[in-house]
């Protein structure tokens, strides 16, 4: 599997219609997927404790795509050998009233992860390009900006922002995951007919389905304004989970291999203070 070969290129103009979300470039089945899934897990372990110690980078990892194509499975498979010490995981639903009295970046940007931390965006600051948009009557306070300005000035914004956060040692990693219409079904039905699934199951998952033309034509408008070199996105084929995960387990370890960090070393006075240390201990 090549991870370029699922990256919207900054300057691009990707078609969600000409990209197949059953695909799974590099391998021939589950099996195959899952001893790379368990590599890179185990890989991810080591990675993430030399990120720590070293604290010279935060990492943000930014989940988007349609109800039911595997945001939460992702965060539960790819991020089952981290430590959770390390982690946060943020979800960001319907704005509440405190929220909506700042801008639109704001619920996200106070809680961003500090240098050696990781940070998952379960849905994000991008709702405010794709919902929004679809759903034009939440515009309603701003209603005296021209609707196409206002999704140009919101792209900018957000090119902006994240390009203050890399410029800080924040690496963003934007992950699409592209669902069919006809899987999405599938699950949905899962969670009516499994009783075990049925919490998971919500009037609006059904009700968003009559805006589906529309929401692929917002996520396509966003991809393509807000893949930028410092904060790429990723087109993820979603219709088989096990690829999903692998693909996004793949290109995380890849991007914190990139870094080539090293424990830090120690200095002359505290190396000197643990040979004393370990000599005081192996006495007794």
């Amino acid at each position: 599997m090549n991870a370029h070969d699922l990256l919207v290129r900054p300057g691009g103009a990707i078609r969600l219609d000409k990209l197949d979300p059953a695909a799974t470039p590099g391998f021939k089945d589950r099996s195959e997927a899952r001893e790379k899934l368990e590599r890179d897990i185990e890989r991810l372990t080591d990675l993430q404790d030399v990120f720590a110690a070293v604290r010279s980078h935060a990492l943000l990892i930014v989940l988007q795509g349609m109800d039911s194509s595997g945001k939460d499975g992702a965060v539960k498979h790819v991020m089952s050998g981290v430590n959770p010490q390390g982690v946060d995981v943020f979800s960001f639903k319907t704005p509440t009233d405190d929220e909506v009295g700042h801008d639109f970046l704001w619920r996200c940007e106070r809680v961003l992860p500090e240098r050696g931390r990781i940070s998952i965006f379960n849905r994000s600051y991008y709702e405010d390009v794709v919902v929004v948009r679809v759903h034009k009557e939440m515009l309603a306070r701003e209603a005296a900006v021209p609707e196409k300005s206002l999704w140009v000035e919101r792209f900018e914004d957000i090119n902006a922002f994240e390009h203050h956060l890399a410029r800080n040692e924040t690496l963003i990693l934007k992950f699409f995951l592209h669902i069919s219409k006809d899987e999405q079904r599938k699950r949905l039905l899962e969670r009516v007919d499994d009783k075990n699934k049925n919490w998971k199951l919500s009037v609006s998952d059904v009700q968003e389905r009559r805006y589906w033309n529309e929401y692929q034509a917002a996520y396509q408008a966003a991809l393509n304004a807000t893949s930028t070199q410092w904060a790429p996105w990723y087109v993820i084929p979603a219709d088989h989970k096990w690829f999903m995960r692998t693909a996004i387990a793949d290109v995380i370890v890849g991007k914190l291999e990139s870094l080539g960090l090293q424990y830090p070393q120690l200095t002359g006075d505290v190396a000197a203070k643990i040979a004393h240390f370990r000599e005081q201990l192996e006495a007794g």
